[in-house]
């Protein structure tokens, strides 16, 4: 059994820095940066009735497999749902997205179905793809590999923001499927596939679902209803706690093979983790986690729109943080 520190990706130091870095970056905020570092978008007011809701993140190793599969034209799409899935958390509509590809050689061809995949999700995301930045880098990357980044920016009014302030104990946590591992895990999961499992590799290129979406339909419908949202990324279940920190989050209901596409279910079975290690590194089937009072009404709205959900558990104040019981 690999544990994700054993496949090269220490998530205690990335916690370490950080705390480290937080000092150094606290020293640029002015009165208009209403959330920073932290959340799951950063928030910055424009004035009393505007805030910009923004978030930057990358793929991480899944390109590794796009590139030996020559499939290009989905990993746009992972890059855009990591970026809008957080900074939907704070509620905020997305307005605009930019892209960074980096790598050893331009290849028109292959360059070109990576930019279709970011630009067809970003009309999934109803966000315009308002410019970007191609970097040649020969001696960083070798002929045929890129790396991807990209930034998305919402907007919204500060009295849609979904601070996660008014969580209440008793309040219920509701899980949205997963398509499948989305993009974390990647360096861990590379370590138990063979040569042969072209026909795996090929669904663990499912790209990330994008939620915007469902949401911005349950804010529309429902909005009294929604109290936090948490997006499944990575350290899995951990980022729930991040709604806010002041409570407790024990999860006593855990999705089940079932819930799960069953690539997922075959690469879990291969790397023999605990469950508890399970759930702080994956996501588990459960891309996105929603915190209300009313779980009949959510779920039967997000079942309307085609998505699937089970009930985790009832925010605590027992305790801080996390626990799986």
């Amino acid at each position: 059994m690999m544990k994700y520190k054993e496949a090269g990706v220490d998530t205690e130091k990335g916690d370490a820095f950080v705390d480290k870095i937080s000092k150094f970056i606290k020293r640029t905020y002015n009165v208009r940066v209403q959330a920073g570092v932290g959340g799951f978008a950063a928030l910055y007011a424009l004035s009393d009735e505007k805030w910009l809701a923004s978030g930057t993140d990358g793929v991480g190793t899944k390109v590794m497999l796009a590139q030996e599969l020559g499939i290009h034209d989905t990993i746009g799409q992972d890059l855009v749902g990591m970026c809008v899935n957080d900074v939907i958390c704070t509620g905020a509509r997305p307005l605009f997205f930019l892209d960074y590809l980096a790598t050893g050689s331009l290849d028109v061809d292959v360059h070109s179905q990576i930019v279709k995949g970011v630009a067809d999700a970003c009309v999934l995301s109803e966000c315009a793809l308002i410019g970007g930045e191609t970097a040649e880098m020969p001696g960083v990357y070798e002929k045929g590999v890129y790396d991807l980044a990209g930034f998305c920016v919402g907007e919204l009014n500060p009295k849609e923001w979904v601070s996660g302030e008014d969580i209440r104990p008793g309040h219920t946590l509701v899980g949205v499927a997963s398509s499948g591992f989305h993009s974390n895990g990647y360096s861990l999961i590379r370590k138990h596939l063979n040569k042969n499992d072209d026909a795996l590799k090929k669904e663990l290129l499912t790209p990330t679902k994008i939620y915007w979406p469902m949401v911005k339909k349950l804010l529309e419908h429902q909005p009294e209803n929604i109290f936090g949202f948490a997006h499944i990324t990575g350290s899995g279940f951990e980022n729930i706690p991040r709604m806010n920190e002041k409570l407790g989050y024990p999860i006593a209901n855990f999705p089940m093979d079932d819930f799960r596409p069953a690539f997922m279910n075959e690469m879990l079975g291969r790397m023999k983790l605990s469950r508890d290690e399970a759930f702080v590194t994956f996501n588990m089937g459960i891309g996105f986690v929603i915190c209300c009072e009313n779980p009949e009404r959510l779920q039967e709205q997000i079942s309307q729109i085609g998505e699937k959900s089970i009930v985790l558990g009832k925010v605590s104040s027992d305790f801080n943080g996390l626990k799986l019981l």
